[in-house]
C-alpha cells in the first residue's frame, strides 16, 4: 500500500496541472494578496488571506499528528524545568483533552503557515502554551487571542483593534502576526529557543541578558542565560508538549485524532449581518460561529466595506452562501440608538423590550440599572418611527473600546454629627463637610442661620461613586499597559530594550484564564 502511494505521489509530480490539493477554496477575494508581508506587520497582516489551493498537501500522513511529528526541526532541551511541566500535563488528562481538541479547528491551519515558511512544526505547537488554544483567553495584562498579543504589540503587527472588531483574536491574522514576530527574532538571535524566549519577555530583556554572559566570559545560548522565572520555564514547556505529542503513551495521554485536511474556509459575507443568522444560514451552532469568527466583539458583524470575509466549517460554507442567496429578509436586527441626557442603562433596556444583561453585554457595560449613558448604544431595531437610527460604523468604531459610564450620583450617604464651637458658621460647616447651608437647615430644622455654642448639627452628606469609580479605572487602566511582551518591527534596538521592562513578569500559570495551573 506504501508503495502505492509512493507512485501515486510520482505521478502527480510527473503532471502538476493535474494535481489537486484534497479541498481548494473559493477564488481570493480582491483585497487579498495572500503574500508574505517582508516588513514583519503592517496593514496587510489584517487582510491576510488563508489559502490552501497553492498547498503540496498530497502527504501520505492520513494523521495531522503525523505531519507535525515530521517537521519538528528544534534541538531538545534537557532540562529539570521539562521533567516538571511533563508531569503537570500527565497528572490533567482532562485538560489536556480539551485544550487538544479546541485545537481541531486551527492546528491545520497553522501547520500549514509553519510549513509555508520554513519554520519547525513546534512552533504550531505554541498557542498550547500561550493560551491553550482559547481564542477568547485573555492575561492580566490584556494579552489577548491564542498568540497572546498584547493591543500595542497587535498594533505594531497590523492586527486591528476597535468597537467592533479585535483581530488579534482573528486566528489567520493573529497566526500571520506571530510568525511574522518570530521571525523577526530568529534572525536577530539565530536560534529558536531565544527567538521564543524573546515572544515571551521581550527582545530586549533577552538582548541584555547575551549581552550580561558576554561580558562575564560565560555561554550566550539560551539555557545559561539569567531570564525571568516565566522566560525560563517558557521553553521548556514547549518542549514538554512536543514530548507528548511525539510519544503520548510515555505520559499515559492520548491525542484526539485530527485528520490531516482543513477544517474551515472563508466565505464573502455581506457588510452587514447577524452573528446568529450566519451561523444559521451556515447550518452550525452560534458557539462554533464564534469560535472561527472570535475577533468579532458585537452581536451583529459590520464593516464599512462591500463585503466581510468569515470562517465557516468547510462543509458549511455551500450550505451559507446557497442559503444566504435566497434570504429576503433583513440580516440584521440591531440599530443605533443615541440615549437622552442623564436617560439610565434600566430606562433603555425597558423601552426596547431587551433585558438589561444584554444590553450591557451587548454595549460593553456594566449590567447597572443606574448608570447614565451618554453614546450612541446598539438596540434591537424598534418599530416606533424614529426612535433608532442606522448604525454608523465609521463613527461607533472610534469610540474606546472599554466604555467610561456615568454612575448615579447619590448611591450612598454619610450622617456626622458636629457639635458648635467658638466661630462656627453654616458657612464655614457648609465648606467644611461639602454641602450646602440650606441643607443644613432644612436637616436640622433650623429657622435662622444662628448657631450657638455647643449645639449639635445632625449633617448627613451624599457620596458620589463617580470619583471613586474613576480613580479605580484609572489605576486599572495604568496597571494594564504593563507589557506581556514588547517589539515593533523597524523600532531602534534601544527602543525595544526600554520597551521591554514594560514587560509583567508574571508566572505563565497566571497568565491567561484557559491555561491556569
Amino acid at each position: 500500500m506504501r508503495f502505492k502511494k509512493l507512485l501515486l505521489c510520482a505521478a502527480l509530480s510527473a503532471f502538476p496541472l493535474l494535481a489537486l490539493a484534497e479541498y481548494v477554496e473559493p477564488a481570493n477575494m480582491s483585497d487579498d494578496n495572500g503574500s508574505y508581508d517582508e516588513s514583519y506587520g503592517g496593514p496587510d497582516t489584517e487582510n491576510y488571506n488563508s489559502s490552501y489551493q497553492f498547498e503540496d498537501s498530497l502527504t501520505l500522513q492520513d494523521s495531522l499528528w503525523d505531519r507535525v511529528r515530521d517537521g519538528f526541526n528544534m534541538p531538545d532541551i534537557d532540562s529539570t524545568y521539562t521533567n516538571k511541566h511533563e508531569q503537570w500535563y500527565a497528572s490533567r488528562p482532562d485538560y489536556v483533552s480539551r485544550m487538544l481538541e479546541r485545537s481541531k479547528k486551527y492546528l491545520y491551519h497553522i501547520v500549514v503557515e509553519v510549513e509555508k515558511r520554513g519554520m519547525p512544526t513546534e512552533i504550531a505547537l505554541l498557542p498550547m502554551i500561550e493560551s491553550g488554544f482559547n481564542p477568547k483567553a485573555l492575561s492580566t495584562s490584556k494579552a489577548s487571542g491564542i498568540w497572546q498579543f498584547i493591543p500595542s504589540t497587535g498594533k505594531d503587527f497590523g492586527l486591528k483593534q476597535n468597537y467592533w472588531k479585535d483581530s488579534r483574536k482573528d486566528v489567520t491574522a493573529a497566526t500571520q502576526a506571530a510568525l511574522n514576530y518570530l521571525q523577526k527574532l530568529y534572525t536577530m538571535f539565530g536560534a529558536w529557543d531565544l527567538a521564543l524566549a524573546a515572544y515571551n519577555a521581550g527582545e530586549g530583556t533577552v538582548a541584555r541578558a547575551i549581552e550580561r554572559n558576554r561580558q562575564l566570559g560565560l555561554p550566550t545560548d539560551y539555557q545559561h542565560l539569567s531570564l525571568p522565572d516565566e522566560t525560563r520555564n517558557y521553553v521548556p514547556k514547549l518542549q514538554a508538549i512536543k514530548n507528548i505529542i511525539f510519544r503520548p503513551e510515555n505520559y499515559g495521554l492520548t491525542l484526539n485524532e485530527i485528520p490531516n485536511k482543513p477544517y474551515f474556509t472563508t466565505v464573502q459575507a455581506p457588510n452587514k449581518i447577524d452573528a446568529k443568522l450566519a451561523a444559521e444560514l451556515a447550518g452550525i451552532s452560534l458557539e462554533e460561529f464564534n469560535a472561527l469568527n472570535p475577533s468579532f466583539t458585537r452581536p451583529v458583524l459590520i464593516t464599512e466595506n462591500s463585503y466581510q470575509k468569515l470562517l465557516l466549517p468547510t462543509w458549511a460554507a455551500s450550505n451559507f452562501t446557497n442559503n444566504l442567496s435566497g434570504y429576503n429578509r433583513p440580516l440584521s436586527n440591531w440599530h443605533s440608538y443615541q440615549p437622552k441626557r442623564g436617560e439610565r442603562l434600566g430606562a433603555i433596556a425597558s423601552q426596547f423590550g431587551i433585558s438589561i444583561y444584554e444590553l450591557s453585554a451587548t454595549n460593553n457595560l456594566k449590567p447597572n440599572r443606574n448608570l447614565i449613558v451618554r453614546r450612541p448604544l446598539l438596540v434591537p431595531a424598534s418599530v416606533q418611527s424614529g426612535l433608532t437610527r442606522p448604525i454608523d460604523v465609521a463613527a461607533m468604531a472610534q469610540l474606546p473600546i472599554e466604555i467610561p459610564v456615568e454612575r448615579e450620583s447619590s448611591s450612598k450617604s454619610s450622617a456626622i454629627s458636629h457639635k458648635v464651637k467658638q466661630g462656627d458658621t453654616l458657612a464655614k460647616l457648609a465648606k467644611r463637610y461639602g454641602i450646602s447651608s440650606k441643607q443644613i437647615m432644612q436637616q436640622n430644622h433650623l429657622k435662622s442661620k444662628n448657631l450657638a455654642v455647643g449645639q449639635v448639627l445632625q449633617l448627613e452628606r451624599q457620596e458620589s461613586n463617580s470619583s471613586s469609580s474613576g480613580q479605580s479605572r484609572s489605576s486599572k487602566s495604568s496597571a494594564n499597559t504593563s507589557h506581556k511582551r514588547t517589539s515593533a518591527s523597524s523600532k531602534k534596538q534601544s527602543s525595544a530594550q526600554s520597551s521591554s521592562h514594560k514587560k509583567t513578569n508574571t508566572t505563565h500559570s497566571k497568565k491567561t484564564k484557559s491555561t491556569k495551573h
